[in-house]
């Protein structure tokens, strides 16, 4: 990115260079799935008649939950979040009608689990080092 492409400081930080900066997911009930992203990753969500969106903790993803897309398996884009706890975010996504698809498991000097939200959209997590 040149100088003269650095986002303004007052602009959102979606707007970075060659950056995934936007998600559509698949969603038959934006209200829920509002609800169980902010519960699981705390995400700010924004909710209104016909349309939900939300950005991540970070700020540089945003996006909103979609009808018109089928729910995305294991076959297709598999999103990871990275969080701080593991074992922590598995408890949250179980607790909000999440189910969890893989378990977490060790790779390399990182923890990995895979989860379905109540929507049947699978994501991923991690966290750096075991899982404790």
């Amino acid at each position: 990115m040149s100088d003269g492409d650095a986002p303004k400081q007052d602009e959102p930080r979606v707007f970075r260079g060659n950056g995934i900066s936007f998600l559509s997911l698949p969603s038959k009930d934006f209200a829920a799935s509002a609800q169980f992203y902010h519960a699981v990753f705390g995400w700010k969500v924004q909710v209104k008649p016909g349309h939900a969106s939300f950005e991540d903790g970070t700020g540089h993803v945003i996006g909103h939950w979609e009808s018109k897309f089928e729910a995305v398996g294991e076959a297709g884009v598999v999103p990871f979040v990275y969080v701080d706890s593991l074992k922590a975010t598995v408890e949250r996504v179980v607790a909000g009608g999440g189910r969890i698809v893989k378990p977490p498991y060790a790779e390399g000097d990182l923890t990995v689990a895979l989860f379905r939200d109540p929507q049947g959209n699978v994501l991923g997590i991690w966290q750096r080092g075991k899982l404790g």
